[in-house]
């Protein structure tokens, strides 16, 4: 596949305190945004219940979705059901919903929405998604991830958090071809705006169980790719030992096409413990390399939360009691 030359892409650093609400305007504002009909929206919601780092935060939600809705667009936050809670859940408990309805906009629940089969030809082990007619039919889609290490992919970021469109609480059985999911979302989406809330990291066995680091930044692009290959550099990870390798060679983006505004890299950079890769984590990431296994091993909850129980034993973890 012959490669096409890429629009600019930019990505502006910010050292961010409490108050973002001038970031966020700026972005929006930088964003053409202005005018669109139907703007979607992703968190990250990968817990029922708001942890900083780890949920986006319901005041950026608030601001976001408020100046969106100032240009007169329908604006909808929507996330997935997870394999543990329901989306609802996640809503409420996060006080996203509420930050959402009282800025005027609106919340879906994804795995409730109607279904539309993207089909992929060519060499793909990947042949088919089903994702949901919101996402695809709206003008313009916004993402907004966090600064997080990961205990499979070593990287959690922007694409990463495109997965919870994939409305079946059952995605985990996509692992075996993430990279190529990943890819495929990216280029589906094309988020317009992406803005990455890096106050709080997260290190270690991340995405949601590693270490707080402050870090007290925001990250603002337009391209998902670019703010996430910015964000692991500023964690120094190698990211093209990650699937951000995998999805810049497949789109021909180099590290050279991404434009630094704001503060330098050199500035800001902090080593991110990397996550430990103990025995349960070396188990999963082996189950994942097969469909079949995968299917297998987290066929219901019952046998997900006894492989956590026995995990969190072996880490001497408290054990999870909801």
């Amino acid at each position: 596949m012959a490669k096409v030359p890429n629009p600019q892409k930019t990505v502006k650093i910010f050292r961010s305190r409490d108050d973002i609400s001038d970031i966020v305007k700026e972005a929006v504002e930088a964003s053409g945004l202005r005018g669109k009909h139907t703007i979607f929206i992703k968190p990250n919601l990968s817990h029922p219940e708001y942890l900083p780092g780890v949920v986006t935060s319901p005041e950026l939600m608030h601001q976001l979705v408020g100046l969106l809705r100032d240009g007169n667009s329908e604006v909808i936050v929507g996330e997935s059901n997870g394999f543990n809670y329901p989306c609802w859940t996640a809503f409420d408990k996060t006080g996203v919903q509420t930050s959402v309805k009282a800025a005027g906009g609106s919340v879906i629940n994804l795995s409730e929405d109607k279904l539309v089969e993207v089909k992929f030809q060519g060499n793909t082990p990947l042949k088919r998604l089903f994702l949901p007619k919101t996402v695809l039919d709206a003008d313009a889609v916004v993402d907004l991830p966090l600064m997080k290490t990961h205990e499979f992919m070593a990287y959690s970021g922007a694409i990463k958090n495109l997965f919870g469109c994939v409305p079946s609480n059952k995605r985990i059985y996509l692992h075996p071809y993430l990279p190529e999911v990943f890819y495929r979302l990216y280029t589906l989406f094309k988020p317009q705006l992406t803005i990455m809330d890096a106050r709080i990291g997260i290190e270690g066995n991340g995405p949601t169980k590693g270490k707080p680091v402050k870090m007290g930044l925001m990250l603002t692009g337009n391209d998902a790719l670019a703010v996430d290959i910015t964000a692991a550099k500023v964690m120094m990870l190698d990211w093209k030992e990650t699937y951000l390798g995998y999805i810049a060679s497949k789109t021909g983006v180099r590290e050279d096409d991404v434009i630094i505004e704001g503060l330098p890299i050199a500035t800001v950079e902090h080593r991110f413990e990397p996550p430990r890769i103990d025995l349960p984590v070396k188990a999963q990431m082996m189950i994942y390399q097969h469909e079949y296994l995968t299917k297998f091993f987290f066929c219901s909850l019952d046998i997900v939360k006894l492989f956590q129980k026995v995990t969190m034993a072996y880490r001497k973890e408290p054990i999870q009691t909801a």
